[in-house]
């Protein structure tokens, strides 16, 4: 059985690294589009704990999941848990 890698996201949230698809930054329009949409579809995970959004991370199963850590802090996490 493999065992499942998770990501930290911040505030003691954590995903399922394997999942991950793309970190992104949230100030473009497309972002701000994606971000809508998955809320009005029900694919939005806030774990920002009430924190401006900083980042938006896309997985697999097309959720978009918003996080308070800036999106380069979650990408060096994401390549640490690659070189361990």
């Amino acid at each position: 059985m493999q065992k499942q890698r998770l990501l930290n996201i911040g505030f003691g949230n954590f995903i399922v690294a394997d999942r991950v698809i793309t970190i992104v930054n949230p100030a473009s329009s497309p972002m701000r589009r994606l971000r809508e949409d998955a809320r009005e579809q029900g694919r939005l995970v806030d774990a920002t704990q009430g924190r401006k959004t900083r980042s938006i991370i896309i997985t697999d199963s097309n959720h978009v999941i918003l996080s308070a850590i800036q999106a380069e802090t979650i990408g060096q996490r994401f390549t640490q848990e690659d070189n361990n």
